[in-house]
């Protein structure tokens, strides 16, 4: 596996509105994950399509500086999308004019996300319970931009209250050229599994193409998603953590069968490496280094040893003592696994 270029070639297309994404394998909208330094390596080894961490729209139309930087354009991604979270349909609206002119080329609606802090401030998955609302931020985000837009959604706020095939329609309605399904309520949060069968009861209650996400850990779930829900493509999220070539592992498999190899402990340093200085660079060594190491944590699992320096790891400061403590852990690794 060559780390300096793409794994796979293009394989079928998904469209979004007027764009045809090369593949149908999507990075999730992740925050604290999904930064541009994790996009990049992840669509360089073959996503289809990622998406920004989810860009709060009132500090976006403040210009708050970690916010303009969280939805930063990628310099080698097309198209660049970009997630808004919000309750106010007119603020919603003017955070999607304001990516677009930043070159978003599309706009993807949180109505998903399960976090309390989002939550109180009836964003994110609490808008599947105000269908009105959710109708109105929907149609005034369309209409304020040219480019397409994309809803990202749970299966309802409870089991009791499963209204995404009914959401969906709305969007569509809206205008909405796309919508993805997590296949969990909120009430889940990240809980039990995910029910691949009622994001079949979205994709066949419209006709806008339809993105089934949820526990899409390996080559053959990701298969088995698109198979069981007749969804148009998958979307990936936390299989990706430490990983940012799996959904590149994903398109070629859905395309071939092939199972291509996982990278070795040496090519997943090499691209650790590179990620670290990404993201030293990106944030400034002072902000840098804690979410690097979160990062370096998740690349060493599996490793002999990767415990207890992920335990000596998160007591790092320094940046260059980060980079020879790496090294030093990757070497006894590779010597452990040898011996």
């Amino acid at each position: 596996m060559h780390i300096t270029e793409s794994i796979v070639n293009p394989i079928m297309s998904l469209k979004i509105g007027p764009i045809h994404l090369d593949n149908p394998v999507i990075l999730a909208p992740m925050a604290g994950v999904t930064d541009a330094p994790f996009r990049r390596l992840a669509q360089r080894f073959g996503a289809g399509l990622t998406v920004s961490e989810m860009i709060a729209s009132k500090a976006m139309v403040r210009a708050h500086t970690k916010t303009l930087r969280m939805s930063s354009p990628l310099e080698t991604a097309h198209p660049q999308a970009v997630q808004i979270v919000g309750c106010e349909p007119d603020v919603m609206a003017d955070a999607a004019r304001m990516n677009a002119d930043r070159g978003a080329g599309i706009i993807d609606i949180n109505m998903g996300c399960p976090a309390k802090k989002i939550i109180r401030g009836e964003a994110g998955a609490a808008l599947m319970k105000d269908e009105v609302l959710a109708g109105r931020i929907m149609e005034s985000v369309v209409r304020s931009v040219a480019i397409p837009v994309t809803v990202k959604m749970r299966l309802g706020w409870d089991e009791g209250s499963i209204n995404a095939p009914r959401l969906a329609k709305i969007a569509q309605e809206s205008g909405v050229a796309l919508v993805t399904v997590h296949g969990r309520t909120r009430s889940q949060f990240y809980g039990g599994q995910a029910d691949w069968d009622r994001i079949g009861l979205v994709k066949r209650s419209v006709s806008i193409p339809v993105v089934a996400n949820g526990d899409v850990t390996t080559l053959d779930r990701a298969r088995a998603i698109l198979d069981q829900s007749g969804a148009d493509g998958v979307m990936i999220g936390r299989a990706s953590y430490g990983r940012p070539w799996f959904l590149g592992l994903v398109a070629h498999f859905l395309r071939t069968g092939e199972r291509l190899q996982e990278p070795s402990p040496l090519e997943r340093l090499a691209i650790l490496q590179e990620h670290v200085e990404d993201m030293l660079d990106h944030y400034g060594e002072k902000a840098g280094v804690p979410i690097a190491r979160k990062h370096i944590a998740w690349y060493s699992r599996g490793l002999p040893g990767s415990a207890e320096f992920r335990s000596h790891l998160m007591r790092l400061s320094d940046p260059n003592e980060v980079r020879t403590r790496l090294l030093d852990f990757w070497k006894a690794a590779q010597d452990r696994m040898a011996a």
